[in-house]
């Protein structure tokens, strides 16, 4: 089995398969394609009559599809899974993938300006042909905005002190680079903490740019919709943000975490979690691929 370890190295690759539980003749959905890693183990264990049906807002991942009659690459957010499946005549399905973030590509990609790493344009967008950029949420936003994707996105304890020196600063001029942004938030970064520091400042700018949780959130809701009765829903997450709304959901049905009930205290919710507790990363994957020591899979089923 070959995996483009060039442009991401799949994450949990074994746990997540397996955590499918994959008929050959069903119908499985890999919303966020990437490198095909993933995607390659669900349709090598698909019968001609299986289908696979994979998502990806960027033109970079394209390159990685193959051809067959029963692969399917939808060039389209996962946000809009379900008209989508509809499209293609697909009502319902056997099992849905995510593995959310930012692929290896995209972070080993400077001009992305995705990675703190090195001086890049300030980007972000996980699909190029989007019109906001964290360029336009940099030097354009108010000050009332960024303290908010700062506290809110990045979890910065100091937001409103981080805003106020963008604000100040691009007063004398455009922010143009991912360089730029780090050397005048040089002073806020705490002393041998610096690099969590700037990984919560761009992760705060990522998902605004990219409306990483909304999206998530609608993509949870169609998934529960479009599943079949005992199909999967399988989701590695990355940070607390993402894997607080996944486990929210799976676990009472909703991404605040409220419990809805019918008029005879019967909870409402459309999934049953398969695991407790998430899975997480061996001691040998973090080693061979650092990025894994953050991931959480979760792991739920379709209520009949």
């Amino acid at each position: 089995m070959e995996h483009n370890t060039n442009y991401h190295i799949p994450v949990l690759f074994k746990e997540s398969i397996d955590a499918l539980d994959i008929r050959p003749d069903g119908i499985y959905v890999d919303v966020t394609f990437g490198g095909g890693g993933h995607a390659r183990a669900i349709f090598n264990q698909l019968s001609d009559s299986g289908q696979l049906i994979v998502f990806d807002q960027d033109a970079d991942a394209k390159k990685n599809a193959w051809e067959a009659p029963n692969f399917h690459f939808v060039a389209a957010n996962f946000s809009f899974l379900k008209n989508h499946l509809q499209l293609l005549r697909f009502q319902q399905v056997d099992g849905v993938f995510a593995d959310l973030g930012v692929s290896s590509h995209q972070f080993d990609t400077g001009e992305r300006g995705f990675s703190i790493r090195e001086s890049a344009p300030l980007d972000m967008r996980m699909n190029q042909q989007s019109g906001k950029s964290a360029h336009h949420v940099v030097n354009e936003y108010e000050e009332h905005e960024l303290i908010r994707i700062f506290r809110n996105f990045g979890e910065l304890k100091n937001a409103r002190s981080i805003a106020s020196e963008i604000i100040r600063k691009r007063a004398d001029g455009v922010i143009e680079t991912t360089g730029d942004l780090m050397h005048m938030l040089k002073r806020f970064a705490p002393k041998f903490k610096d690099h969590k520091f700037y990984a919560q400042v761009f992760q705060a700018i990522r998902i605004e740019v990219n409306q990483e949780l909304k999206v998530l959130e609608d993509m949870l809701s169609q998934a529960a919709e479009v599943l079949a009765p005992g199909g999967r829903l399988v989701v590695i997450s990355y940070h607390s943000l993402e894997d607080r709304l996944v486990k929210n959901f799976m676990k009472r049905g909703s991404v605040t975490g409220e419990i809805e009930k019918d008029f005879f205290g019967n909870v409402q919710k459309p999934l049953t979690e398969i695991i407790r507790h998430p899975l997480v990363s061996s001691d040998e994957e973090n080693e061979q691929n650092p990025r894994a020591r953050s991931a959480k899979l979760r792991i739920a089923e379709k209520n009949a």
